[in-house]
């Protein structure tokens, strides 16, 4: 039967005061009339329902409920099942986006298409004669569900009784899926560059590749053009950014940038990556700072990889080849040394036990070079090495405790010339560690706090003994000192990388108890304390600029650790480490940290960092209401996103909060990086002005000023500063929740599209 036929055996419910029916022809209804078929809903005080043509005549206080929309209005006419028909001085609401308006006509052209006349939309309150705060107006509005486009004409849009963008047509996407299209423009500014205005044009190539081609303006430099192409299949994905300057009249000359992240799979379970970051001067991160270019703003990688992941006989492996190298940014205040290159890096991992025996193997070949010039300015030499890393252990695991004893190989051959394997040049080392770890786990139930809780107490021993092995003529292409803390001192080697192992005779001990509520599960308090002991002096070190090979340790017993943690008092996170010298009787290292959280956007931290001798740091960061309208009660994400969303439609909840973080050193009395902000939330809409201070050197910063005008429900105008707010502001949350979209990524904006 086909799909119209069927839809048209379905029932219809009726309800009414009063109903007078001719069978087969015409029936109508009277009083709180209530009509429906399927998704359908139609109130009105009077239907008229003609069967032979599936007609509806509906009048008097006429409400039409469909698939999350509801539409109201005087009169209405409808042949129901193709949804055909016109709905005269309707008011219409979008529940799903809290929004909706008024039209003097909207015509239904079927079940996916409609067109309405002289049409008015806003989430703001449509009450009574004054203007709502923002209103798109248009002569005309094609809505096309099928394809997911919206059409309007002479759309003009009005914030705060004043036009803010006129345009002759208007396109914009009826769902969360992406549309092609012009973007809401971007507008920022800095002490560097200037005003820029950017209008992005987003392309729509297929359900699994777009891109974005956005034009510049940027008024001490000239024009730019910025380009990102996405694409998302079953054996890859990744995204291509390109940004251009061709004629920079600060620089006096073109630059660019180029950012490439790939990730693929072949036949076989060959898996492949690249990540390439490459820009044309070293200029270029202090003019165009963005933290999500690089994790090392000044060192920009190109690594190229391929792996195999196989199994065998108890066990798993991993093959693969590897290839780094960087693009280094010098400065003229600070030189930046940079890591060796590896060209090529190929090698194997290997892991299993059998018959409760663990074991590991790693062996792996590289070549380390230096970036051009690099080798000149540090004096470092380029060269070869070979690697094998082993480790066998026995577990025993038992409820309440464990003991590892486990034995451990680094060996390594060296060339410094030549091939890894001609004699000239090449040298050799085999170093062993055997360890011991044990470690219990005991708990009790105790009634503490005015709550009952469950107390653990969990020593730890570790035993690690090195023998020396002299390193100080061997090349260092990849150790470093590890940062001294609780985690890298229950390691066995106080270096990362290869090129240096400690000798050791060691043991170090220590403890943690944590109290965790019975009920809820969360953990209350937690306090720890550690240390460690020589049982002979350690002659492999590190210098104070973290190069191995310093002066022999002598030091029995070492600094101790200490941790503690908190939330018992209601509603604030404590949390504080402390590195205590027992030689000097005071600490040398310590942070401490308060968090202040009673609800939804409140928040205020503040952290304190000592290094003695080296850094003092103070850092603030907040969100906090000024003043305003009620804040949404505190009962977590979910209940804080309902509460704001259903404010969306009342611009009588206006709110003024503030945002930001500041770091002070207090050494060098200065403020070196800091957001600062201001966000005012008037319900259906919402205002963000933001300013950012990062530090490009001692004495020079980028300052960059942000400012988004957010039309809840239809789009966001200006510069987006909310990434800067979640990465800078601990607990910072948004007040209003993003609206998500599909493959490739969820990260493009979906509403407000020009044509």
């Amino acid at each position: 039967m086909p799909r119209a036929e069927a839809a048209r055996q379905l029932p219809i419910v009726l309800q009414a005061q009063k109903i007078t029916s001719q069978p087969d022809l015409q029936t109508v209804a009277e009083g709180q009339v209530e009509f429906r078929r399927a998704g359908l809903v139609i109130r009105a005080e009077r239907i008229t329902y003609d069967s032979p043509q599936d007609l509806a005549r509906a009048t008097g206080q006429v409400r039409v409920s469909r698939a999350g929309a509801v539409y109201t209005g005087p009169e209405l006419q409808l042949q129901v099942q193709r949804f055909e028909g016109f709905f005269l001085q309707p008011e219409f609401e979008f529940r799903q986006l809290g929004a909706g308006g008024r039209a003097e006509r909207i015509d239904f052209l079927d079940s996916a298409r409609s067109r309405a006349t002289r049409a008015e939309y806003t989430s703001c309150p449509r009450d009574g004669p004054a203007e709502p705060a923002w209103v798109l107006r248009t002569d005309s509005v094609r809505l096309d569900f099928d394809i997911n486009e919206g059409v309007a004409e002479g759309a003009v849009l009005r914030f705060l009784g004043t036009p803010i963008l006129a345009l002759p047509t208007l396109s914009f996407p009826l769902s969360d899926a992406r549309k092609s299209g012009w973007l809401p423009p971007t507008f920022s500014t800095d002490n560097r560059s200037g005003i820029e205005l950017s209008m992005p044009y987003y392309w729509d190539i297929a359900p699994n590749r777009d891109a974005t081609l956005t034009p510049r303006v940027i008024t001490r430099r000239g024009l730019g053009l910025n380009s990102e192409f996405r694409y998302l299949s079953r054996t890859m994905e990744g995204a291509v950014q390109h940004e251009w300057l061709p004629n920079d009249r600060l620089a006096g000359r073109s630059r660019e940038a180029l950012m490439w992240a790939h990730e693929g799979k072949l036949a076989g379970d060959i898996r492949y990556s690249a990540k390439v970051v490459r820009v044309s001067d070293d200029d270029w991160w202090k003019d165009f700072p963005d933290v999500g270019r690089s994790l090392t703003a000044r060192l920009l990688p190109l690594r190229l990889g391929m792996e195999r992941p196989f199994g065998w006989a108890g066990g798993e492996g991993l093959i693969y080849a590897r290839t780094l190298r960087w693009q280094v940014l010098q400065g003229s205040d600070s030189a930046v040394v940079s890591p060796y290159e590896r060209s090529p890096q190929v090698g194997v991992r290997l892991g299993g036990q059998a018959a409760g025996w663990q074991y590991t193997l790693e062996s792996e070949y590289n070549h380390f070079t230096l970036p051009s010039g690099e080798a000149a300015r540090a004096g470092r030499l380029d060269g070869e090495r070979w690697h094998a890393l082993g480790s066998l252990s026995y577990p025993w695991r038992e409820p309440g405790w464990w003991l590892v004893p486990r034995l451990s190989v680094n060996a390594a051959s060296y060339s410094a010339a030549g091939r890894l394997f001609d004699p000239t040049g090449r040298a050799s080392r085999v170093i062993p560690t055997a360890s011991l770890d044990l470690g219990f786990e005991f708990e009790r139930r105790t009634q503490a706090f005015g709550r009952a809780l469950h107390q653990t107490l969990e020593p730890r021993l570790l035993y690690v003994h090195t023998p020396y092995r002299a390193q100080s003529q061997l090349p260092n292409y990849d150790a470093a000192a590890k940062d001294f803390n609780f985690v890298s001192i229950y390691t066995d080697n106080p270096f990362s990388g290869i090129d240096r192992v400690a000798d050791a005779h060691q043991l170090t001990a220590g403890f943690t108890t944590r109290y965790v509520d019975a009920s809820s599960g969360a953990e209350a308090l937690r306090l720890g304390l550690v240390q460690r002991y020589l049982f002979s002096s350690q002659r492999v070190t590190a210098q104070a600029d973290g190069t191995p090979d310093g002066e022999p340790l002598t030091q029995r017993f070492s600094d101790a650790l200490l941790l503690a943690s908190t939330s018992l008092l209601p509603r604030w996170t404590l949390d504080a480490a402390m590195q205590y010298s027992t030689d000097l009787q005071r600490s040398v290292r310590s942070v401490v940290g308060a968090r202040y959280s009673p609800g939804p956007m409140r928040t205020v931290s503040t952290t304190y960092r000592l290094t003695r001798g080296l850094t003092e740091q103070l850092e603030v960061g907040w969100q906090w209401p000024l003043f305003g309208g009620a804040v949404p009660a505190q009962g977590g994400e979910r209940a804080a996103a309902g509460a704001v969303a259903a404010g969306a439609g009342n611009c009588s909840r206006r709110t003024w909060y503030s945002v930001g973080r500041v770091n002070y050193s207090l050494k060098d009395a200065r403020v070196t990086d800091s957001v600062l902000g201001l966000e005012y939330d008037a319900g259906c809409w919402i205002g963000r002005f933001v300013a950012e201070r990062l530090s490009t050197g001692l004495s020079e910063a980028t300052t960059k000023f942000m400012f988004q005008l957010e039309l809840v429900g239809l789009s966001r105008i200006g510069s987006n500063p909310l990434q800067v707010l979640k990465d800078n502001i601990p607990g910072y949350r948004l007040l209003r929740e993003e609206r998500r979209s599909a493959s490739p990524s969820d990260d493009r904006p979906s509403a407000a599209f020009y044509d």
